[in-house]
């Protein structure tokens, strides 16, 4: 699972920004440390007045790297197949 957060409006986002683990590892209320990030948060406000594909590439990028934290974690290796 991966959950993708859009904050939109002026309100302090400070929460939504400690769950989006970028920064350090998150803890569960006992200590235990989570296992992958699977949380992007973005401030619509930042992209305002961006091109959408801005947003875009902002809500998207972590995406990539927490479907293959999820098939290490499972170790799910990948499967080789032959190009179409």
């Amino acid at each position: 699972m991966s959950i993708i957060i859009v904050g939109v409006g002026n309100a302090d986002f400070a929460a939504m920004e400690f769950l989006d683990g970028d920064s350090r590892v998150l803890r569960s209320y006992t200590g235990e440390e989570a296992v992958r990030d699977i949380v992007q948060f973005v401030p619509f406000r930042d992209f305002r007045n961006a091109p959408k594909e801005t947003l875009a590439k902002a809500v998207l990028a972590e995406l990539p790297q927490q479907v293959v934290q999820y098939f290490k974690h499972q170790n799910l290796p990948p499967i080789n197949s032959e190009p179409a």
